[in-house]
């Protein structure tokens, strides 16, 4: 497998000759978007790697299309480019193409194209935010990426979410490779301390439970939003068995690394 981390959430994934995007964010830097009930952020750095400079895309897999850390409106031209867009059954609806797959939590779809071995997905549980906040902030899910009728998951991509007890469980039933961790720890000053991300040492205890062979951390960097970046992900392996710390790849930006 190679992956390119592009900034963000965004990362270009090579399996099999498949090639996966999540979340297309390609607007350049300097602009603020708002999330809603008081909520912004400023997008601080651009994409590592130009639209125009991408390989065709099998598929996108789109965490969720209502925020623009997620889906920005470069991001958003560009989904029509992609052969199948994967996403949540309510983004699916707001997207309008005739290409979206809207996916509920637990709901396994198929890719397949000539030349290339047939790909399951199944998308997983994430909650971007506290209880309760679901209302608020809206769906999200995750994708685990595997071989159909087989258990191991070839890529798992957590989502915005926070750790919960869905997201744990949805965890303890998966064998996975290589795993892609939204971490940031999203802050707002509108509701103080809590976060609508994984924090470091959530994202740690995690990799702690899941056991992957690989984690890449993702979704850290590039926003003013993100209250816990790699330092804090840093601070939280430390203290870490060694068995988790190996387990952790950061990946350059912009630069494909086969892991």
């Amino acid at each position: 497998m190679i992956i390119t981390h592009i900034g963000g959430p965004t990362a270009l994934i090579e399996l099999d000759g498949w090639r996966l995007l999540t979340d297309p964010t390609f607007d350049p830097p300097g602009q603020r978007y708002h999330f809603g009930w008081g909520t912004s952020s400023v997008k601080l750095t651009g994409p590592a790697v130009a639209i125009d400079d991408l390989p065709p895309i099998d598929a996108v897999l789109l965490t969720h299309d209502h925020h623009g850390d997620n889906l920005d409106a470069a991001g958003r031209a560009m989904l029509s480019r992609a052969t199948i867009v994967l996403t949540t059954v309510r983004g699916a609806r707001r997207l309008g193409l005739r290409s979206a797959r809207g996916l509920a939590a637990g709901d396994v779809t198929q890719l397949a194209a000539p030349g290339k071995p047939d790909l399951a997905v199944t998308a997983t549980p994430a909650r971007h935010g506290p209880p309760l906040s679901r209302p608020i902030v809206g769906d999200v899910i995750g994708f685990a990426v595997h071989r159909p009728g087989k258990r191991t998951v070839l890529l798992w991509v957590t989502g915005d979410t926070v750790l919960y007890r869905g997201l744990r469980r949805a965890a303890a039933e998966m064998d996975v490779d290589v795993a892609l961790v939204h971490v940031g720890g999203v802050r707002f000053p509108i509701s103080g301390p809590v976060r609508y991300t994984m924090t470091g040492r959530a994202a740690v205890e995690l990799v702690a439970a899941v056991r992957p062979r690989v984690a890449v951390p993702v979704h850290y960097e590039g926003w003013s939003h993100f209250a816990d970046g790699r330092a804090a992900v840093e601070r939280a392996l430390a203290a870490a068995p060694d068995d988790v710390r190996r387990r952790v790849c950061w990946l350059p930006i912009g630069t494909p690394q086969t892991v």
